[in-house]
C-alpha cells in the first residue's frame, strides 16, 4: 500500500499545481496577445510606410524606396530589379510571410498606376524581443508557482493546526480521566463539531472503561476468595494422615489446580490492563513446558499419540509465569487435539519454542484467521478463544507467533521471543 503524504504537503502541492496551471495559462495568454499585437503593429507599419512611399513617389517619381536594416522597399513596372529577391517577384497583392537567408520577413504588396510596390519588414528583432518576453513570462510562472506552494504550505499550516492540536490532545488524553476537548470559545465550525464528537465518544469510552475496571476488580476479589478457601482446604486435607495414596493424589491435584487458577486469574487481569506492567520476576521456561506436557499427556494417550520434548538449555524470560504457561498450554492443547495416532513434538531453544504435530494441517484460507477471537476451523472442537488469547499475550509481550503447515502433514507453531 502506498504511503500517503501529510495533509500539509498535499495542500501545498495542490496549491503549487493550481498556481502553475493558472500562471502558465496567464503567461500563454499574454504571449499570444503580445505575438498578435506585434504582427498587427508590423502590418500597420508596413501599410503606413507603403502608403507614404506611394504618396512620395506620386509627387516625385525619382523618390527612392526605404532601405534600412529592418525595412526595405521595391518598385517594379514589369522590369526585373537585379537586387530584388526572387521570392518576392511572384507575390500577389496583400500580406505575406517569407524567409530570406534564414531571416523571417513580413511582406506587403500593392499595385498602383501600373507599378508594383513591395515592402518587407524584418521580424528578427521582434522574434528576439518575443523570446526575451517569453523567458520573463516563464520566470514569472515559476515564481508564481513557488509563491503558491509557499502560500499553500502556510495556509495548510493554519488550517491543519486545529486538527493537529486535537490529535495531540486525543493522543495524550489519559484513559482514566479523559479531558473535555471542547473549548468555551470554540467557534461553531467543522473543527468545533469534531471536538464535540470526540467529547461524546470519550464520555462513552470512559463509561465503558469504568465498567470494565469495576468488573475486573470485582472478578479479582470474588475469584481470589473462593480460590484461597479451596487452597486452604486442600492444604488441611493434605495433612490428614488417614488419607490413602489415591485420595492424597486427588487432594494434591486439587491444590495444584487451585494454584494454577489463581495464577491464571492474575494473568488475565494483567492482560486487562491498558499498559503492560513489568514482570515481578523472570520465569524459567523449561519447567513450565514440561508441566504443560504432563497436563496434556493423558489426553494424548487417549488419542494414541506421543509427546516428545527437547529442551536445549535453561531459558529465562521477563514475563509472568502464568502468561507463558497460557501460551504453551494452548499450543500443546491444539496440537494434541488435532493429532490422532501421531506425534506432538516440542523444542525449546534460546530464542523460540516450536510445537509441531502430525495432524491434518491448516487450510491456506484459515491460517490468517485462526487468531481471530471466536473463529473456529472445520476440524476445531474448541470455542475459538485459545489462539486469540495466545496472540494477545504475544502482542503484549512483543513476541511473534507463526503457524505453517509441515512437510507432508501437520502444523508447526513457532513462538519467537527475546530472552
Amino acid at each position: 500500500m502506498l504511503r500517503r503524504h501529510s495533509l500539509r504537503f498535499r495542500v501545498a502541492f495542490y496549491f503549487a499545481g493550481l498556481g502553475a496551471v493558472l500562471s502558465l495559462l496567464f503567461a500563454l495568454g499574454l504571449w499570444l496577445a503580445a505575438h498578435d499585437l506585434s504582427k498587427r503593429l508590423i502590418d500597420q507599419t508596413l501599410t503606413a510606410e507603403l502608403d507614404d512611399y506611394m504618396a512620395r513617389r506620386a509627387r516625385n517619381p525619382r523618390s527612392l524606396p526605404p532601405d534600412t536594416a529592418s525595412l526595405r522597399g521595391y518598385v517594379t513596372n514589369g522590369d526585373a530589379i537585379p537586387d530584388m529577391p526572387p521570392q518576392l517577384r511572384g507575390l500577389a497583392p496583400g500580406r505575406h510571410e517569407i524567409v530570406l537567408d534564414g531571416v523571417p520577413y513580413r511582406v506587403a504588396v500593392a499595385e498602383r498606376d501600373g507599378e508594383r510596390y513591395t515592402m518587407i519588414f524584418s521580424e528578427e528583432r521582434q522574434h528576439a524581443r518575443e523570446s526575451a518576453f517569453l523567458f520573463y513570462l516563464a520566470g514569472g510562472a515559476l515564481l508564481m508557482t513557488l509563491l503558491a506552494a509557499a502560500g499553500g504550505r502556510w495556509l495548510a499550516g493554519r488550517v491543519v493546526a486545529p486538527v493537529a492540536d486535537l490529535a495531540y490532545a486525543v493522543t495524550h488524553a489519559p484513559s482514566d480521566n479523559p479531558p473535555r476537548l471542547s473549548l468555551p470559545d470554540q467557534p461553531n465550525d467543522e473543527i468545533g463539531e469534531l471536538r464535540h464528537a470526540f467529547d461524546r465518544y470519550l464520555e462513552r469510552l470512559g463509561a465503558f472503561v469504568e465498567r470494565e475496571r469495576a468488573f475486573a476488580s470485582d472478578a479479582s476479589h470474588e475469584l481470589r476468595t473462593p480460590l484461597a478457601v479451596i487452597r486452604g482446604a486442600a492444604e488441611v486435607l493434605s495433612e490428614d494422615k488417614t488419607l490413602g495414596p489415591a485420595q492424597a493424589g486427588r487432594v494434591a491435584r486439587i491444590e495444584r489446580a487451585a494454584g494454577e487458577m489463581a495464577a491464571l486469574t492474575a494473568a488475565l487481569l494483567h492482560l486487562a490492563r491498558e499498559e503492560a506492567a513489568p514482570a515481578d520476576e523472570a520465569c524459567e521456561c523449561g519447567p513450565l513446558v514440561l508441566a504443560a506436557v504432563e497436563r496434556h499427556r493423558k489426553q494424548a494417550e487417549n488419542r494414541h499419540s506421543a509427546i516428545e520434548v527437547q529442551i536445549d538449555g535453561p531459558v529465562w524470560l521477563d514475563v509472568a509465569p502464568a502468561l507463558f504457561s497460557i501460551v504453551v498450554d494452548n499450543l500443546v492443547r491444539n496440537a494434541v487435539a488435532h493429532t490422532e495416532g501421531g506425534t506432538v513434538s516440542l523444542h525449546l531453544a534460546a530464542d523460540r519454542l516450536t510445537v509441531g504435530d502430525t495432524g491434518c494441517g491448516i487450510a491456506d484460507g484459515d491460517r490468517e484467521r485462526v487468531f481471530e477471537r471466536g473463529y473456529r476451523g472445520p476440524a476445531s472442537e474448541g470455542a475459538g478463544i485459545g489462539l486469540s488469547l495466545v496472540k494477545r499475550i504475544c502482542d503484549r509481550q512483543g513476541w511473534k507467533i507463526e503457524l505453517q503447515n509441515a512437510t507432508g502433514c501437520g502444523t508447526i507453531a513457532t513462538l519467537l521471543y527475546t530472552p
